[in-house]
């Protein structure tokens, strides 16, 4: 059973508690994990932790809590750039990244998996495709054969098609699609519903130009 803390205590945080408690009841004892708590500062306790009903306690803020040797850190933090500034806090304490992908997740065994990602429940990873660290995937995402994802990327149920290369800390919105074959670089907003069917180079943002007007006609 492996020890872990939660970095935040929001609402990705508090999602990650809920898949972690439904994953315990599928996984064999080795597999299960221990939820110690949660790792915030002090002004969140009031309007995250408590809203959110977390069982766990706080055990301390991200500065200056001393994490016990054996105990692992899952990041639940969905801001791309504060959550770049923890992890480098972290990594000068020499902290050991967690990584979650939920039971439920469809993934190969010939994929190359670096640190700290976060599966949610009912995605699909393709085969030979090589996904770098602190990569968010939520719920019902797909990453088709042959793709290569950098670092840092948030896939908000998004679906990436084959031979697609996508660099760091890159936004997909919710149901937002990439074609095969498409190149996108770094620091990216995706807006959601957006299909990406050219390159995309660094810090673009992709989304309609006109707003559409609905007409709903009667019958």
């Amino acid at each position: 059973m492996k020890k872990i803390v939660i970095i935040g205590t929001g609402a990705v945080a508090a999602e990650l508690t809920s898949y972690i408690e439904d994953n315990n009841k599928y996984v064999d004892f080795q597999s299960q994990i221990d939820l110690l708590g949660y790792i915030d500062y002090d002004y969140n306790i009031e309007n995250y932790w408590k809203k959110y009903n977390l069982q766990k306690p706080v055990l301390g803020d991200i500065d200056t809590y001393d994490f016990e040797n054996g105990v692992e850190v899952l990041i639940g933090i969905s801001d791309i750039k504060f959550r770049n500034e923890i992890i480098n806090k972290l990594k000068i304490k020499g902290t050991i990244f967690f990584q979650f992908i939920h039971h439920s997740v469809i993934i190969p065994d010939n994929i190359e998996l670096g640190e700290g990602n976060i599966i949610y429940p009912f995605c699909i990873i393709g085969p030979n495709t090589k996904i770098g660290n602190f990569n968010m995937i939520t719920s019902y995402s797909f990453i088709s054969h042959d793709c290569i994802i950098g670092d840092g990327n948030f896939f908000s149920t998004a679906g990436i098609a084959g031979r697609v290369s996508i660099g760091s800390n890159n936004f997909f919105g919710i149901r937002s699609t990439v074609i095969p074959h498409i190149t996108i670089g770094n620091e990216n907003l995706i807006q959601a519903g957006m299909i990406v069917d050219k390159p995309v180079k660094d810090q673009t943002t992709i989304f309609y130009r006109y707003k559409e007007s609905i007409i709903a006609v009667p019958k």
